[in-house]
């Protein structure tokens, strides 16, 4: 770690890349499982042969990929929520005080329910300030906003599947379902459109784990530019960081002394660092 207490290591930088590359293959089988539940059940709909052993095929092929990428995405999970702790003590090195949550909330955050649906964000956002080499005011969060939208509508959309297909499972599970031959059809026309969803929510998914692979590469660059210029000063008592300001950072112009700074009354006529007034103006 280099002076100033900025960790620029790349360990964990690196450990999400590779897990990323790793799941991004293990998310496309999981597609291409529930793609081949989805044609099985087309196929039963359209009224083509299917055995229980196709079902259970695709059942045994679809669960195989879903262990191994739940485990991958634990371990994103783990390996995200420290990193992401560490770019907020960094961040705190670049705009000392201008930040809305502690660093706590930085890894907590993530796990923590409903307020995980826009503190990450929040916090995201102030760390992708500071760490902006030309200033927060000139910190473009395109890539960071792109992912965080693609993150919320993959998780809104894979729990809307969750849901649905959970109370189809108690509903056919359930010890008094004797359904007609029409209702049976239709439950099953139900799974088919649930898989269905789910493939959709697979590829944003997907997509969201690209974004999420570039803004791991895009913040650590920021953060090792922005290591090498000098720490910003926060204002105290004054607006919070990012709120704008005569200079970069809340540096304030050269000459003038640093934000925060107590600002002595002049001392009186007559004490040392002041001169005599001019005779006769005393």
């Amino acid at each position: 770690m280099p002076a100033g207490g900025v960790d620029l290591r790349r360990g964990l930088a690196t450990t999400l890349t590779v897990l990323f590359s790793l799941a991004l293959p293990a998310l496309i089988l999981v597609l291409v499982g529930r793609g081949g539940q989805w044609s099985v059940i087309g196929d039963m709909l359209d009224g083509e042969m299917v055995t229980q052993r196709d079902l259970d095929d695709a059942d045994d092929f679809f669960l195989g990929t879903w262990v191994i990428f739940m485990l991958l995405t634990l371990a994103i999970a783990v390996v995200w929520a420290v990193w992401f702790r560490k770019l907020r003590l960094n961040a705190e090195v670049f705009a000392p005080g201008g930040h809305r949550f502690s660093t706590g909330w930085a890894a907590g955050a993530w796990f923590t329910p409903v307020v995980n649906l826009w503190f990450p964000k929040q916090i995201a956002n102030d760390i992708w300030r500071a760490s902006s080499p030309q200033g927060p005011a000139a910190a473009n969060r395109g890539l960071l906003n792109a992912w965080w939208v693609t993150w919320i509508v993959a998780m809104v959309a894979n729990g809307i599947g969750n849901i649905r297909y959970s109370a189809l499972r108690n509903k056919v599970e359930s010890d008094n379902y004797s359904p007609s031959l029409s209702e049976a059809k239709d439950d099953v026309e139900s799974l088919h459109d649930i898989l269905a969803f789910d493939m959709f929510a697979a590829v944003i998914l997907m997509a969201a784990a690209v974004l999420a692979l570039l803004l791991v590469r895009q913040i650590t660059a920021m953060q090792e530019q922005r290591a090498a210029l000098p720490p910003q000063v926060a204002p105290m008592g004054g607006p919070g960081y990012g709120a704008g300001g005569p200079s970069p950072y809340g540096v304030p112009p050269q000459g003038q002394p640093p934000y925060g700074t107590p600002q002595m009354p002049p001392p009186p006529p007559g004490q040392p660092g002041q001169q005599y007034p001019p005779y006769g103006h005393g």
